[in-house]
């Protein structure tokens, strides 16, 4: 399994609420519809405005799937919403999942 990690750092709490609720009603759901397994958005503790999408994709080849096919308009619609003139931050991380525990 791979996990993607879309960090935001928003300087504008008003910018980082209309971000959360794009999130929420759409964009979350695409990037699952698009190939991933599941997202979930972290707002991080002590950082109102710093904020985690995190995914987790089957395997190598779906999320390269998902980079080659769907990320660059989903990627396009993001940054027509929230460019970073609006003081917004982006950072992205790619890893394979060691384990996972669920109850």
């Amino acid at each position: 399994m791979i996990a993607y990690t879309v960090r935001c750092e928003i300087a504008d709490r008003t910018v980082a609420e209309e971000w959360l609720e794009w999130m929420r009603g759409d964009h979350l759901a695409a990037v699952v519809a698009a190939g991933a397994r599941e997202g979930v958005v972290v707002q991080l503790d002590g950082e109102p405005s710093v904020c985690e999408a995190r995914y987790l994709f089957d395997d190598r080849a779906a999320f390269e799937r998902y980079e080659r096919e769907e990320a660059p308009r989903l990627r396009a619609d993001g940054l027509t919403r929230f460019p970073p003139e609006r003081g917004i931050r982006y950072g992205r991380t790619v890893g394979v999942v060691v384990t996972i525990n669920r109850r």
